[in-house]
């Protein structure tokens, strides 16, 4: 199990530093305006899904004594590293020559990432075949994604008030994590991995594997559900620095400290969803966990400023209403990071029974396409929410004191803001729930890893 979770722990990193950090870094530190931060975030995301059903046939494919996924995440190990550390440095030269830089950058971090995360999550699969042993695995997997992603925001908490220097030393630093933690994974799951259940290796045409999917059903629910709830948190993350600077106008200092309690509110959450799945059912933990998380969201988006010019430390010492704003925020955050802990464990979880309902459980192949769909989805609606942005007015601070500047947005631009921060997520989570309502909530028989 601890080898396992640390397979998550280096992309689990880069994730949050990206879902979080990207597109202020792009709109700030970079200069670049935010319809341009989110094509570039569209970039991103199309490549991470275009390379997913290749490097997934790929892995199926593979042989080594080890299985076929282990090599994989061990030659992409060193460049996830390299790649994570080089995004965050900002190259000289005018707009096109950061666009190419980036669109370059990315394209190497997307694949490494890929080339990590996929095999290493169609492991969970194929390591066992008991539903309780397959969700300990992802809670496993997801302790150490949240756990990396708490460390890799508080390393940007840390260094981000640097403003560019910060970046580019939060890059360094996560780089390193990144590629050390997936090294010690391959070491910790290379016994286990030789005697892994392996894939089947027959090759087929696109038509066949889309009529795959489509015949599918258990799987086509699933992926439902991953691409309405990873939307939705994708979103909030994109928009949480805006939010908290220029909405809240919580200082850019302190605003990417309060990330923090959504991580540890996720962390605990994922603990707590874990054991109630394995005694009440899935879909019971998505219910409870989604309408917590629905009530943060629109908590949220609906909370006043804190007056204009004023600390964390001054409101909370001198101003009531102030202080009653600030606690409202930090309570809405916890219970929205700990109904969003759902996003992490229950599709995944879900994903091995979909898997099981083929006769030939290509466990990368539909780990391909849960990921591809996901990361497709999610660049359409990044592309979205920045076009959204531009058009209400939303402008880019002209230098970069810290990881997002404060500059006086327009009502449409705050508004537009708070939209993306709690309603179109709250409204994607609840399809999520009401599409699952009839699933069967089977509760897996308790059973015990030797």
């Amino acid at each position: 199990m601890l080898s396992y979770g640390l397979g998550d722990a280096g992309t689990g990193l880069a994730a949050s530093q990206l879902g979080f950090y990207l597109l202020p870094f792009f709109t700030c530190a970079a200069g670049l305006p935010v319809w341009i931060g989110g094509l570039l975030l569209m970039v991103t995301k199309l490549w991470d899904g275009l390379n997913d059903p290749l490097i997934g046939w790929l892995s199926d494919h593979t042989q080594s004594r080890w299985g076929p996924r282990l090599p994989w995440m061990l030659g992409a190990a060193v460049p996830l590293g390299i790649s994570l550390a080089g995004i965050w440095w900002v190259p000289p030269g005018g707009l096109a020559s950061k666009i190419t830089y980036y669109i370059f950058m990315v394209l190497l971090l997307m694949t490494a990432y890929t080339s990590v995360n996929l095999p290493y999550a169609a492991l969970s699969t194929e390591l066992t075949k008991t539903t309780s042993i397959r969700t300990r695995l992802n809670a496993a997997r997801f302790t150490g994604s949240i756990l990396a992603s708490l460390t890799g925001l508080v390393v940007a908490s840390l260094l981000t008030s640097n403003g560019l220097s910060g970046y580019i030393s939060m890059g360094r630093i996560s780089g390193a994590i990144a590629a050390l933690s997936t090294l010690a994974c391959c070491w910790g799951l290379a016994p286990f991995a030789k005697k892994a259940q392996k894939p089947k290796k027959q090759s087929e045409p696109f038509t066949k594997q889309l009529s795959r999917i489509i015949h599918n059903n258990c799987f086509l629910r699933v992926l439902a559900l991953y691409l309405l709830l990873w939307c939705g948190l994708q979103i909030m993350q994109s928009v949480a620095l805006f939010y908290l600077v220029q909405v809240m106008r919580i200082p850019p200092g302190m605003s990417t400290w309060i990330l923090l309690p959504f991580m540890v509110s996720s962390l605990i959450g994922l603990q707590v969803w874990s054991l109630y799945s394995n005694k009440h059912g899935r879909i019971k933990s998505l219910r409870a966990g989604g309408s917590l998380w629905i009530i943060g969201c629109l908590c949220a988006m609906v909370l006043p400023p804190v007056s204009a010019g004023s600390t964390l430390t001054s409101s909370l010492l001198t101003n009531g209403a102030d202080t009653i704003k600030i606690i409202l925020l930090l309570i809405s955050i916890l219970i929205a990071g700990f109904g969003a802990s759902t996003a992490y464990l229950i599709p995944w979880s879900l994903l091995p029974d979909a898997i099981d309902s083929d006769p030939d459980k290509p466990a990368g192949f539909y780990t391909a396409w849960m990921v591809f769909s996901q990361k497709f989805l999610v660049a359409m609606s990044m592309w979205i929410v920045t076009f959204f942005l531009q058009i209400s007015g939303y402008q880019s601070p002209r230098e970069c004191t810290g990881a997002l500047t404060f500059l006086e947005q327009t009502i449409s631009a705050q508004i537009a803001i708070r939209i993306c921060m709690g309603l179109i997520p709250a409204i994607l989570v609840s399809l999520g729930i009401i599409m699952m309502s009839k699933w069967p909530n089977k509760t897996p028989s308790a059973q015990l890893i030797n």
